[in-house]
């Protein structure tokens, strides 16, 4: 997905995912060649082509997710960080260091550890010759889907960060206040190579959930009524009144529901269904990450109606469009989008940063 929100403009050296499912589906779209299939321990830097501009890593999240079990970057999973920094390393040495490096992860990572975790992060791309910042930006300013994800973006201490991205302080809508609590935390030493990313907050989004939704999708079935109403059953007062209220708009509603484990007013813990009708589907997750997959509710007038949401509609949540090949599988196709990065928040960070940074590599190269 990072590669779709790149675009065509862009071309792409080399590729590797664990997941051979996952993998399987990056060459279904994208052609046989880049997509290097294992574990990044086992990549060698004879596997890496050319000079990247750009190095992207989306490394798994589990061990920094509120989900997870806290491992941290000493977790099996998320630990696969340090052998893809061993291969950064090793591409300096050989003076193939990319301009830009990009870490994506849950927002987790700020304070993994007490913040030691993205501590270490810092400390090891200054380390290894590179000024840093970092972004929070949540997906929902693109797509409609609550699902705010943390961007490390590191360039290369001998190339210029231009002025007008350059900012003086942060900005409200990209450095909140979980972001300002993470740098704090860092030691002067490392405050001093940061670089506070100054961009513009985007056009307001004009799609909703609603537009996204299938009338007849082919991936999942609508529920029975029984089913239903036994989702319905599972929802307290308040999140059934949001139902009540739904119908009585008279309209098309559709409400992303969520299973979650609750404690009812005797201190016993049961599953409830939790719904939102505010447009947004609530955040993708994988059942590894320690969540349910997300149900949706759709209401028009008294009719309601339930089942799971269907693999296009994962995707569309994502920015893929429709043309994208899912798995046939709901399971995989679910693990693959849910496990995703949001294709247009990509491309607005290409468009505002990535790319004006190599648009003056690439001049002053020529004014030499």
């Amino acid at each position: 997905m990072a590669r779709a929100g790149l675009g065509k403009g862009w071309n792409c050296l080399f590729a590797n995912d664990f997941d051979r499912k996952k993998a399987a589906t990056y060459r279904l779209n994208w052609g046989e060649s880049e997509m290097s299939c294992g574990d990044v321990k086992a990549v060698k830097t004879d596997d890496l082509p050319g000079i990247p501009d750009l190095v992207w890593a989306s490394f798994p999240c589990q061990d920094l997710s509120l989900a997870g079990a806290g491992a941290g970057l000493k977790g099996e999973r998320s630990g696969t960080f340090w052998p893809f920094w061993k291969l950064i390393s090793q591409l300096d040495e050989e003076g193939r260091a990319p301009s830009l490096i990009v870490l994506e992860n849950v927002c987790g990572t700020l304070t993994s550890h007490g913040g030691k975790d993205f501590t270490a992060i810092c400390r090891t791309l200054r380390e290894g010759g590179y000024h840093f910042g970092a972004l929070i930006v949540d997906a929902a300013l693109f797509v409609p889907q609550s699902r705010p994800r943390l961007f490390v973006v590191a360039i290369r201490d001998d190339l210029d960060v231009p002025e007008f991205l350059n900012g003086a302080e942060p900005t409200e809508e990209f450095h909140p206040r979980t972001l300002l609590n993470a740098y704090n935390r860092l030691p002067k030493t490392l405050k001093e190579h940061w670089i506070w990313w100054d961009i513009p907050t985007p056009p307001r989004r004009s799609v909703g959930f609603t537009d996204l939704i299938e009338a007849d999708p082919d991936s999942v079935a609508w529920h029975t009524p029984m089913e239903t109403k036994k989702l319905l059953g599972m929802m307290s007062d308040i999140n059934l009144e949001k139902v009540r209220d739904a119908k009585r708009e008279g309209r098309l509603m559709v409400g992303g529901v969520y299973k979650r484990t609750r404690r009812d007013e005797t201190g016993r813990k049961v599953q409830r269904a939790e719904v939102r009708f505010d447009d947004i589907a609530g955040c993708l997750r994988t059942p590894a990450g320690g969540s349910s997959r997300q149900l949706i509710i759709v209401v028009e007038g008294r009719k309601v109606r339930s089942r799971l949401i269907s693999s296009r509609e994962t995707a569309r949540l994502m920015g893929l469009p429709d043309e994208y090949s899912l798995p046939d599988n709901y399971n995989e196709a679910y693990h693959l989008t849910g496990d995703g990065v949001v294709v247009p928040v990509v491309r607005y960070l290409a468009d505002q940063i990535f790319e004006p940074i190599l648009a003056l590599i690439a001049k002053s190269k020529v004014a030499a």
